[in-house]
């Protein structure tokens, strides 16, 4: 898996922390372009996230309708959660994010698609992961939204036309979507 392209003559000199927070620290960093000019930029500083597409032996996705402070509204989106331990691998931070936040165990975790969400002033990287053979365990949800989120199944097709009306709106949920619909495509074919 390749990252971002190089700096292309850019420089990033230095940071100081503006803004800590549990989730998130903002900070105001320094850059020089190649030819010498120097700017300042402001950089939310997150410690990544995994999502998850379960998908049943039915074709049928888990998702969650889950309240956003950010937007101050209900999203329907794909289980998910911030890698919160440190050295934590990829597959075991959406294992325990899927058991934890849906309730569900996967025979098979595979990677789908990795993505940086906004690259104009955040740092976050999110990897989506389809998990297939599922089997129900305990949940352990965290957080006021957490306690307040529904957990529902629909066909992944019905998952895509959400997309198309707009009520799926989630980027992590989008592309976990499309990913998998891709994936099943791709497979039928072989």
């Amino acid at each position: 898996m390749s990252g971002p392209a190089g700096t292309g003559g850019f420089r990033a000199l230095g940071e100081r922390t503006v803004l800590q927070g549990p989730v998130v620290s903002v900070v105001s960093g320094d850059f020089e372009a190649p030819d010498g000019t120097r700017f300042e930029r402001q950089v939310v500083r997150h410690p990544g996230a995994v999502a998850v597409v379960a998908l049943d032996a039915e074709g049928r996705v888990t998702l969650v309708r889950q309240y956003r402070a950010p937007l101050d509204a209900h999203c329907v989106e794909i289980p998910a959660g911030k890698r919160d331990v440190a050295g934590e691998p990829l597959e075991v931070t959406a294992a325990r994010e899927l058991a934890e936040e849906v309730g569900l165990a996967a025979a098979r975790l595979d990677r789908l698609v990795s993505f940086h969400n906004s690259v104009g002033f955040c740092d976050e990287e999110c990897h989506v992961f389809l998990a297939t053979g599922l089997e129900t365990v305990s949940d352990a949800r965290d957080g006021v939204e957490e306690q307040h989120l529904e957990v529902f199944s629909v066909p992944l097709e019905e998952a895509l036309a959400m997309v198309d009306d707009g009520t799926i709106t989630d980027a992590k949920t989008v592309l976990g979507l499309w990913a998998t619909a891709r994936r099943r495509t791709d497979a039928a074919g072989s």
